[in-house]
């Protein structure tokens, strides 16, 4: 089982989360002006990727908020969680996650 640490209430099971897909997906400014396939584009495509990612989670049995999480996708451990609106660098290192962060 994966321990993801929550920015807001701290490290809890994985179980009191969702999955909210992939992170820093920036919407149209102006989405009247795309085509159809523009707009397919941004709606369905995503990257993925095989290694480091960024997701977006939900504490859905905790805090109920959005959050997002640098995922190493082969070996499941994760780098670093942060608030929505923070990017992942700006996060303290006595913050971050230990190493191995993904407990199973």
């Amino acid at each position: 089982m994966l321990l993801i640490k929550c920015p807001f209430c701290g490290p809890r099971p994985e179980i009191e989360f969702a999955y909210g897909g992939q992170a820093h997906i920036e919407r149209p400014k102006d989405p009247m002006s795309l085509d159809d396939e523009a707009w397919a584009e941004y709606l369905y495509i995503r990257n993925n990727t095989r290694g480091v990612h960024s997701e977006r989670w939900r504490h859905i049995n905790g805090c109920a908020r959005f959050f997002n999480v640098r995922r190493d996708t082969i070996s499941d451990e994760i780098l670093v969680t942060y608030k929505v609106g923070e990017a992942p660098d700006a996060v303290p290192e006595k913050d971050r996650p230990t190493k191995g962060g993904a407990v199973r």
